[in-house]
This record gives structure tokens, C-alpha cells and sequence, in this order.
């Protein structure tokens, strides 16, 4: 895109559109366009807000999306296919991000999480905290989603890496698996495989497909998880310490095309989704809305669609989703990739697109 185009969408005022919903009145606000398949957002201490974009650049915004830098010092970056800089996340002075990091083999790679400290508009003090094993060589199923617990661990969710799935039965790797480590990459000792033999000691769950949505639920403190199913049986989980979701052992969905996967849906020792989607609505990033300018919507669990382009709003008593609102199709039309509340309340969304936007949902009353 020429220069003066670029400068001119940066010092356009809010483009705002209007929406009804079953239960809120919104108004969608773009803070921010022209971005290159942006990944995954982050609120910094000051307001401003970090965003990726899968090409390789990690942005810094204003609070109002006016101003934008790209940050320098990131790692070497395998951009290609699924793979790219992936998702950011900022915790106690430290920037923390995932992404495809490159094998010493051509064309092997695997996810990796590295953390830094900002500088001016430099990453310092850059260590990478957690590499998946092995590198496979596959442009897909990456994961990779970065959630903070309450107790200061960090959870990690890469991918089956598509070609490998059998892999995700076995402990003796990372693929397919939600993985849990502290933020200096250190192995927590309560994790369920520590000291077990044959078994990678951070990983707290396995048979996982394509982890892309990852929340703590702030009520319960479990973290709960979206993953992609193959064709149809999209799922959520509530991830729970040592337990086997049963990816490819068992699963809703079907090969692409057609025909059987595993033994079923359902096996002894392999744990239920609490929601599944036939046909599928390829679940991306996930936030629980526990703030006050939606007060319809405390409590509930939003996750985005990169298939059907829209926001899935799902109601929930206890653990179990009681009702299902979508929602946002029309307005959006673009892949919704992250979905976040912000410190103020507000939800924010990014759009999965070469030309992609930074969201901000706000109640049509205070707009």
C-alpha cells in the first residue's frame, strides 16, 4: 500500500456502526485498520495496546488506535501458512508472545514463547521461555494462545501440527497439548506429569487438536479452552489437570471430505466438551465478560468465529452453556481472530484479514 494511503488511515477519526442485539445495544467502533492479519491483543499498564500480526510485526498502539510503532529485537519468525508471530500477552513488566519459530532441518518448526522487557520501542532482556517438541515440518496447527492464571503460572497451548495427530496421545511430547510453565519458563512442581517416566513435565492436559481460545473463567478459576474439530465438532473445554480430551481417539467431526475419525465420540477416560459445534464455526480467541458496561452480558463467555465471521455469545449456569447468541455477522464481515475485554470494560475484537481491524464494543448510550 503507498505511503500517503497508510498515513491517511491512520489519521482517520473512529469509524463507527451501530448493532442490536438480543440483550445489549452496541456500537462497533474501528480503532484501527490496514492491519495484516493481526493475531492477538494485549492491554499494557498505560493504556496503549500491543497487537501481532502473523507476517511478524509486534505493534504498539495508542489507546485510541491513532498511533501505531512497530516494535523492534523479535526473534527470528517462520511466517508461512498458519504460522507467523501469534499471540501477546503482558504480565508484571514483562511482554510475553508466541510464535513459529524456525528448526535447524528446512522447513521444521514449532511453537515457541519468548518474553522481553520494552524499551523506548525495543524488546530487551529477550529469552524464550518454552520451544514445543518436537519440530515437525507442517504449516498448520500451531496453537497458540497465552493465558496467565491467578497464581502466576502461565498457560500454552500449541497445536497437533496437523499431520502429527496421533502424537497427541503421547506424553512424551508437546503436540497436542495445553502446556503450563512459570513465566521465567521454569516447570511448576504440582503440574500432573512432573517426576512421571516417559512424560514431558509441563503438560497439564493432552489430546488437544488446535487450541486457538484459551480464558480463565473468573468465577471458578479454571481455565477453559476453544479448540478446532476437523470437519465439524469444533469444541470448549474446561482443561482440567492431567485429563485426556481424546483427540483423535474420539471426536464429533469427520475427516475433511468425509469418513470416521477414531472410535466415536465418546470413550471411558476421555473427558466431554461442554459445547460442541456440527457443522463447525472454527473457534478462535475467547474472553469471559465479567466487567459492568454490559451488565446483560456478565458472566458470559464470548468466542469468535473465523468460518461464520461473527461474535458467539454463550450463556452459561455453572459449567454448563445454556444458550448460544450469535451475533455481529453483518456489521463485521471479516474472521474474528482475538477477542478481549479490555481494562475498561469494553470488548475488543481483531479481524483476521489482510486488511484487518481493531475492534472496540461499547453500549450504544455512552457512544
Amino acid at each position: 500500500m503507498k505511503s500517503w494511503m497508510c498515513a491517511l488511515l491512520l489519521i482517520l477519526p473512529l469509524l463507527a456502526s451501530a448493532a442490536t442485539t438480543d440483550k445489549a445495544e452496541v456500537v462497533l467502533q474501528t480503532l484501527a485498520s490496514n492491519l495484516d492479519h493481526p493475531w492477538g491483543l494485549a492491554f499494557m499498564p498505560d493504556g496503549q495496546i500491543l497487537v501481532t500480526e502473523r507476517s511478524g510485526q509486534l505493534l504498539l498502539m495508542s489507546a485510541d488506535g491513532k498511533k501505531r510503532q512497530a516494535l523492534t529485537g523479535l526473534p527470528k519468525i517462520a511466517v508461512g501458512g498458519q504460522g507467523g508471530l501469534l499471540d501477546v500477552a503482558y504480565h508484571q513488566g514483562w511482554i510475553y508472545f508466541s510464535y513459529a519459530e524456525p528448526g535447524d532441518k528446512a522447513g521444521s518448526n514449532s511453537t515457541a514463547v519468548a518474553r522481553a522487557r520494552l524499551v523506548a520501542n525495543h524488546l530487551v532482556d529477550l529469552k524464550v521461555i518454552f520451544r514445543q517438541q518436537p519440530k515437525y515440518r507442517s504449516n498448520a496447527h500451531f496453537g497458540s494462545r497465552l493465558v496467565f492464571a491467578p497464581d502466576n503460572s502461565l498457560f500454552i497451548t500449541p497445536g497437533e501440527r496437523y499431520s502429527a495427530r496421533q502424537q497427541a496421545q503421547t506424553l512424551d511430547n508437546d503436540l497436542g497439548k495445553v502446556v503450563r510453565i512459570l513465566p521465567d519458563g521454569s516447570i511448576p512442581n504440582d503440574n500432573p506429569f512432573v517426576g512421571k517416566k516417559g512424560a514431558r513435565p509441563e503438560i497439564w492436559s493432552y489430546g488437544h487438536r488446535n487450541v486457538q481460545g484459551a480464558a480463565i473463567n473468573p468465577m471458578t478459576e479454571q481455565l477453559w479452552t476453544s479448540e478446532h474439530g476437523p470437519q465439524g465438532g469444533d469444541e470448549v473445554n474446561i482443561d482440567q489437570p492431567g485429563r485426556n480430551y481424546g483427540w483423535p481417539v474420539v471426536t464429533y467431526g469427520e475427516e475433511y471430505g468425509g469418513g470416521k475419525i477414531g472410535e466415536g465420540s465418546s470413550k471411558p477416560g476421555m473427558e466431554e466438551p461442554v459445547k460442541v459445534w456440527v457443522p463447525s464455526i472454527a473457534p478462535s480467541g475467547m474472553a469471559f465478560y465479567s466487567g459492568d458496561k454490559f451488565p446483560a452480558w456478565k458472566g458470559n463467555l464470548f468466542v469468535g468465529s473465523l468460518k461464520f465471521m461473527q461474535l458467539v455469545r454463550l450463556e452459561l449456569d455453572g459449567d454448563k452453556v445454556v444458550a448460544e447468541k450469535r451475533m455481529l455477522m453483518v456489521q463485521i464481515g471479516q474472521r474474528i481472530r482475538d477477542v478481549k475485554q479490555g481494562p475498561d470494560g469494553y470488548l475488543y475484537l481483531l479481524t483476521d484479514a489482510s486488511d484487518g481491524r481493531l475492534i472496540r464494543l461499547v453500549p450504544a448510550a455512552s457512544n
